[in-house]
């Protein structure tokens, strides 16, 4: 399997939920048509690649059932090492190919989301792969597609599909066929799909925050509710570009002090490996040079005392009305300490 570099290692890609469908799906429509199943199955992603999958599970009857086991790489998908299972049954002519949620995956139940409400989540890139792989078998099938991922429904609560309205289970998902590790592109895509479901249920005011600390507190502080937070985590410059060319009418941008201080001087991606808060200016900020030998900005903070917040806030706000630039959007800033306390706030006359 293709490997990529990073420092001191090389970390093996692996395989998309949609990935694995589509070759579970093409395995299953060999056997309907030829009463064997390929083993290993071949099928070809959108950039051209041809993996080979082998199977878990297989069983011929009435219907096609094929599984296969989801290798994610080194990347730590929670689907990782999750059976993905379709399963195919013969309709009536003119039917065409129809897509049904199994056991462990999940419905659409909000607007907003590339799939409407009602059907299975199941996105339309993995539909169009699963679809082609069909018709390389048999031209114009007309065939139910059951996709089941057993205990995806309990694998789901540690994703964002709830807050997004996908009840039941987990998202087949995937652009390329290709999980590329510890890629921030799952990340993005998430904070993209709440926006569209904000907008499309009429939320007026969303808030994206760096962790679950600024996510309650910015909730509690401004009265929002679930479909309006974001969980932006360090990416507050993705948020921020896709907020502009889709606007909502009111943001907040929450977060804790050391993050927020990052915003404040110009980053827009806040992981660490991107750099770290400068310490001098911080303390240039304050008006106090004791404050660059500090170990942390929150001990920087805890030694300045009330004012430091506020003022961090006003050049956050200016990092992030810069990025929103020509987009109708009243924007806030909330900075919040570890135990959820709000100790800067810009601008000061958008408090609820």
């Amino acid at each position: 399997m293709e490997t990529e570099d990073r420092p001191g290692r090389h970390l093996r890609r692996g395989w998309t939920t949609g990935a694995c469908a589509t070759a579970a799906a093409k395995a299953a429509m060999t056997a309907l048509a030829t009463g064997r199943f390929p083993d290993p199955v071949t099928i070809t992603l959108p950039g051209g690649e041809s993996p080979a999958f082998a199977l878990a599970q297989q069983a011929l009857g009435d219907g096609a059932m094929a599984a296969i086991v989801k290798d994610a790489g080194d990347d730590p998908d929670v689907t990782h090492g999750a059976l993905v299972r379709v399963t195919l049954r013969r309709l009536a002519p003119g039917s065409g190919v129809i897509f049904r949620a199994g056991e462990g995956v999940g419905t659409v139940t909000r607007p907003g989301l590339p799939i409407p409400p009602g059907e299975p989540a199941i996105n339309p890139v993995p539909r169009r792969m699963i679809a082609a792989a069909l018709a390389e078998v048999e031209p114009s099938p007309d065939i139910e597609v059951t996709v089941s991922i057993p205990d995806g429904e309990k694998l789901a609560e540690r994703t964002l599909n709830g807050r997004l309205g996908i009840l039941g289970g987990l998202s087949v998902l995937g652009t390329t066929g290709i999980v590329v590790p510890y890629s921030c592109a799952a990340w993005i895509d998430s904070i993209h799909r709440g926006i569209d479901v904000a907008r499309a249920m009429g939320v007026p005011h969303v808030a994206g925050s760096t962790g679950s600390t600024s996510e309650a507190a910015v909730q509690r502080l401004h009265g929002l509710e679930e479909v309006a937070l974001i969980e932006m985590g360090d990416f507050v410059g993705g948020m921020l570009k896709y907020l502009r060319a889709h606007p909502v009418p009111r943001v907040t941008i929450a977060g804790g002090v050391a993050k927020m201080t990052k915003l404040a001087q110009g980053m827009l991606d806040l992981h660490s490996k991107r750099g770290a808060a400068d310490m001098a200016a911080l303390a240039e900020l304050a008006g106090m040079p004791e404050l660059a030998s500090c170990n942390t900005v929150a001990e920087a903070f805890s030694r300045a005392g009330d004012g430091l917040g506020d003022r961090i806030a006003e050049l956050a706000l200016a990092t992030a009305a810069d990025v929103l630039r020509g987009a109708e959007i009243a924007l806030d800033i909330a900075i919040f300490d570890r135990a959820g306390r709000l100790v800067g706030h810009a601008p000061r006359n958008l408090r609820r």
